[in-house]
Formats: structure tokens, sequence, C-alpha cells
């Protein structure tokens, strides 16, 4: 996410974090420079020049040359100028009206039909609320196949009329069924074109007046850049929209986007998609993509995923079978399933501060699991629960139904054991003992 941008602004800022006298030219040097990664980034050029003048102007206003720490506060004004110009603030979505009418607009290929799914899956399970979509995109084919296919695989209804050529009358008659059938929100995913075009701009204007949504939200594809804002600029000039979503932030994002958006439209970003499952979604937090665009990482973020997974009775359970050395591959498994739930494997790393800048490189498959989930079905259910039992033929067998190496099996009993062993230790007043342990391996 915003990787090349990352790297340039680190580059921009490292003379400031060395060892060298702090000047006003180097200052204005690094800032200059700053401005180039922005344009690289496909920020609008006025943004930029307005941007590096106003952490200069606040840099020399507030005694950068003369402080401790030059180089963290200009840091700090950095990453503060950046959240403001996301929006500075986290805005929420308008959940009120009976039902909460939701319009997705957009143009076609920016993600408008998976986004209302993943929207829709949010509300449901972070909400609690009961969805219905509704397919007005009566051109694209299959377009309303899709949104019936992502509605299945989320387990929620959606209306469609096929062979109805007006979305209008769609869109009120969905309203009709919402109401009947106990439904408190509707989403509707309009049609879009390749680009703005009078009879689109027409229909969605005349769909908005005919269910007046509380929420308009302009989808956009983050990496089209600068493109993506002046396309905002023509759907709000006409729609006057609540908020934007940016899709595909999991992508080779330049980040001019999600950058200039807020400047231009004077509208919040209030979700982003990152990946294809139907969970990659997340609510837009300026702060924090300030903070992940400057390689600080995004710790709340990571910990509130990890809460949204854990099961505290299961976590009760897993604690017993520990205490009891009794943690077996099943509870392994469970494990795993719960860290994929979590999203996309360099999303998330790039949410560890550091780990992000160190992974760039790195390709990191999201079925990297796929291997160690191939190896555990493979075994019995009493070699799951008792490890010790595999040997060498046992091995030999699950290799071949893993299709795996027996090194490849080793290794993970291997790995298994001493997690376990760990595990083990960190329950009671074996933490401390481990901790004295790792001091002793210290001195």
């Amino acid at each position: 996410m915003f990787n090349n941008l990352s790297d340039k602004l680190d580059k921009a800022l490292h003379v400031l974090k060395g060892h060298g006298k702090i000047t006003e030219v180097n200052v204005a040097e690094t800032l200059k420079e700053v401005r180039r990664a922005l344009l690289d980034a496909d920020v609008n050029f006025k943004i930029a020049k307005n941007f590096t003048k106003t952490v200069k102007e606040k840099a020399l206003g507030q005694d950068v040359l003369t402080s401790l720490n030059p180089s963290q506060l200009m840091v700090k004004l950095v990453k503060d100028e950046l959240t403001e110009l996301m929006g500075g603030e986290t805005v929420g979505i308008n959940l009120s009206g009976n039902p909460t009418v939701i319009l997705m607009s957009g143009l076609q290929g920016s993600g408008k039909t998976t986004f209302s799914g993943k929207l829709a899956n949010y509300l449901k399970t972070k909400k609690t609320k009961q969805v219905l979509l509704v397919g007005c995109d009566v051109y694209r084919p299959a377009a309303i196949n899709q949104l019936q296919v992502v509605g299945e695989q989320i387990g929620v209804e959606v209306y469609a009329e096929v062979g109805n050529q007006n979305p209008v009358e769609i869109s009120q008659n969905a309203l009709k069924h919402a109401k009947s059938t106990g439904k408190n929100v509707v989403i509707i995913d309009t049609a879009g074109r390749l680009a703005v075009d009078e009879e689109m701009m027409t229909e969605i204007s005349n769909i908005h007046k005919a269910v007046n949504p509380q929420e308009t939200l302009f989808v956009v594809d983050s990496m089209t850049g600068q493109d993506a804002v002046n396309t905002a600029k023509a759907f709000n000039d006409i729609l006057n929209f609540e908020g934007v979503v940016l899709t595909k932030l999991d992508g080779d994002t330049r980040g001019g986007a999600a950058l200039s958006i807020k400047s231009v439209v004077d509208k919040p970003i209030k979700f982003i998609g990152t990946g294809e499952k139907m969970e990659a979604i997340d609510v837009f937090h300026p702060d924090r993509m300030a903070d992940r665009i400057l390689g600080m990482g995004d710790v709340v973020s990571l910990v509130e995923r990890a809460q949204e997974q854990y099961d505290e009775e299961e976590a009760r359970k897993i604690q017993k079978k520990i205490a009891k050395n009794q943690f077996g591959f099943d509870d392994f498994l469970k494990q795993i399933q719960q860290i994929k739930k979590m999203g996309n494997m360099k999303d998330l790393m790039g949410m560890i501060p550091g780990a992000g800048k160190m992974m760039k490189d790195v390709d990191i498959d999201d079925d990297a699991f796929k291997g160690i989930e191939a190896i555990i079905h493979s075994m019995t259910p009493g070699e799951r629960e008792e490890p010790k039992t595999i040997n060498a033929s046992r091995k030999k067998r699950i290799a071949k139904g893993s299709g795996t190496s027996i090194q490849e099996v080793n290794q993970l009993l291997k790995q298994f054991g001493q997690m376990s062993k760990m595990m083990k230790m960190m329950q009671g007043g074996g933490g401390r003992k481990m901790m004295q342990m790792m001091k002793g391996m210290g001195n």
C-alpha cells in the first residue's frame, strides 16, 4: 500500500534524520523532495505545492532548527499535514432512516459491485443490520448475476427485476420490498460507464431523487490516481455525495487519489477496500493512513482486526488444553483460520512498524498457510490430537496425501513441538521463567 510513495518520502526525510546540522536550506531541500514524491504519486501539483508550503511555514514557526529533535519534529509535521490532507478526522457512515438507503456511484471497473457486497457484509456482521442489495445495473452483461453471487456468498438477499430496463422503477420497488420484509439497510448498486457521460449522470441523478438516500458513496479505483479525482468532481457536481470509497488499495497504488480527493471535492474518504475477500473492508482513518505512508505501521488497526476474530470462549478452551499439554493440530488449524480472516498477509505486515519496509520486496502469498493446512488435513484425527504418534511410515503417507515432502512434514512437526513448549512455558509462572532464561541468554 503506497510503497513507492513511502520509499520516496523516507528518502526525502532521511537527510534530516542524520547527525548533520539542520539548516533552513536543507529543510527547504527536503521539502522540495517531498513535493517531488507527491507529484510522482500523481498528487495534483497545486495540492503538492500548498502541502510543502504549509509544512515549511509550520516548521519555521515552531523553531525546528533549534529544537532538540529537529528531524522528529519535521516528520511529525509532515505526518500531521498528510493526516489533514486526507480529511483529518474519521467520518463514519450515516445509518439513520428506516430503512437507511445507500446509493453506490462510480465508473465501470471501479469495483462498485464487489464493494457493495463488502459493505453489506460489514453492516450485517459488525452493525447487525438486515441488508438488502439492489441490482440497478441493467446494461453491463452479468452485472446482476455478479451481485447475486456476492449476495449468496455473504448470506444477503439481492433484489433484482430481470428484464426491467428502468433502474428508477427497480430502486423504488426495492424500497417497498425492503419495508415489507423488515430490512433496515438498502444498498443500491448502480450502472457505471467507461467515462463520464450525460446519459449516465442523468440516470443516477434520477435514482437519487427517487430514493432520497441517506448516503451516496462515490467508489473509485485508487490505482487510477489523478483521473479518479477529476471523475469524483464530476459526480459530486451532480450528486453532492456524502463520501468516497477507495478500492484496490492492496495493489500497486500510487496514492494520488487518497491524497488529493478530499482537497478537490471536500468530501471525506469513508471506506477502503484492501483485497478480494468480502472481509477486506476498513473504515478509513486519515491519521493511521499517514502513519503507514511514513512507515510507522498501524498497530491500532492490527489489534482491532485481531479482536474482531478473538473468541473468548475458544481462548479459554485453548488455554486449558495448553495447561494439560493437549494442544493439537486441530487447535492449531483454528488459529490459522482466525489469522487468515484478519486479511491480506502483506497488508497485515504493513501494519507492524518497520516490518512493511523490510518486507516490501518479499512476495507474501495469501496462500502462505496452504501447505501447512494440506499436511494437517492429511493426518488422521488421532494424529492431529497426538502428533507424537506420527512415525516414519505415517510421515510418508501424510506427505503423499498433502502433495508435500517428508522434509516439509518433519519441519512442521518440529516447529509445532517448539511452539507447544513455548506456549506451555507461558502458562502460569512459566512466563517469568522464560523471561529469566532470555535474560540469561543475553548476558
